[in-house]
């Protein structure tokens, strides 16, 4: 059996009057995956935990994302979390606090 890519979701999220990158990429994983529902694995007689999410985020300060609390997003599958440098961080005019952007990419695989 192989690997083999079945989707490519991408999300946006935002931490709006934060700067918390963790809670960012989490809301851009979930955008990815709320707007699907994916019967891609019972179609081809897998169960939905043989699911394999590779989650792709680009964030402003990427070493600050805790990836297990990224991972709880996933409502199913066993995942991964690979975090970049990216995304967008826009500071109030005090510079005190601001806006964080997250963008992700979950790239959905099965084992066939």
């Amino acid at each position: 059996m192989a690997k083999k890519r079945m989707v490519l979701e991408i999300g946006m999220g935002t931490d709006i009057r934060g700067t918390d990158p963790t809670k960012a990429a989490a809301r851009a994983l979930r955008d990815a995956l709320w707007h699907n529902s994916l019967s891609i694995a019972t179609a081809l007689g897998q169960p939905l935990e043989a699911m394999q999410v590779d989650v792709h985020i680009g964030v402003p300060k990427p070493e600050l994302v805790d990836k297990a609390e990224v991972l709880k997003v996933l409502p199913y599958g066993r995942g991964t979390v690979t975090v970049v440098e990216g995304g967008l961080q826009i500071m109030n005019d005090e510079g005190t606090d601001g806006t964080m952007i997250a963008n992700c990419c979950a790239i959905v695989s099965l084992d066939i």
